[in-house]
Parts: C-alpha cells; structure tokens; sequence
C-alpha cells in the first residue's frame, strides 16, 4: 500500500493523497536564492569582480553594478551577492539615490565605514552628484541598446 503524501497546512484531510503534479512539484522546489542557483557560475564572480572595483570613497548602486556586470535589470542578484560574499566593500553599494538600505546597526556601520572613506551625506542619503562612481561602458552594454 502506498503511503500518503500530505502537503503541510494544506486543506487535505489525513489519509488524502495529493495529485502526482502536485508531489513533483514539491519535489522540485529550488533553495532560499533560486535566481542565482539557476545561472551559471560566473554570474555571481562578474557581479563581484565589478563590486571590487568601486573606489575607496566612492559609491554606486546595487543597479549601476547589475548593468556594469552585464545583467541590466538584476539589482536583487548583486544583493545576494553581498550577502554571501566575503571581503567585499559591501559597504560601497546603495540603493538607488544613495540610500542606505541595511537597518539597525549594519546601517550605522555602513554609514561609519563610509563616511571614513571620505563620502559625503546630505541627510540620510549619499551625495551622489559628489560620490557616485560611474562605471566605464563596456562594448557589450553598448551592443546591447
């Protein structure tokens, strides 16, 4: 006798099988960061081979450094990167406007780290006219307009 899968906080009473599309589909779900387990490798080494190069004093975006890397449209990618990158200037990329988008104390510290690098603030945000560093484009971002 088969045993019964039962899909936890389902409407499916005990004893109930679940439909076979529904099991392969639990089955397949993909781990807590699906978008970068399902590129290729050098997606993550690209988004943080172009973190590195940031400038000590300097700032960009988590967008700008999307599109610098090659993945336009991909800023919640290069997020994921820094968290789970090691010896990176996390400290370096903003939100967009220069806000800081970390809370509670990893903001205080994101905004210590930055203002000893020499960047400046008005108010909450970076001045980003002064501080923003502007990637070089590369022929492929051209092609790609």
């Amino acid at each position: 006798m088969k045993k019964a899968i039962v899909k936890k906080g389902s409407r499916n009473p005990p004893g109930r099988r679940l439909h076979k599309r529904a099991v392969k589909k639990q089955a397949g779900k993909p781990g807590p960061h699906p978008s970068l387990d399902k590129q290729p490798p050098n997606t993550r080494q690209r988004i943080e081979a172009t973190i590195r190069r940031i400038p000590k004093g300097k700032v960009s975006t988590y967008g700008a450094i999307a599109s610098a890397a090659g993945f336009p449209g991909m800023a919640r990618q290069v997020a994921q990167v820094l968290h789970r990158g090691f010896e990176l200037p996390w400290q370096r990329v903003l939100g967009a406007g220069g806000e800081i988008k970390l809370r509670g104390d990893s903001a205080i510290e994101q905004r210590f780290r930055l203002e000893s690098e020499g960047v400046r603030f008005r108010g909450k945000k970076v001045d980003m006219k002064q501080c923003e560093f502007k990637f070089p484009r590369s022929r492929a971002s051209k092609k790609i307009k």
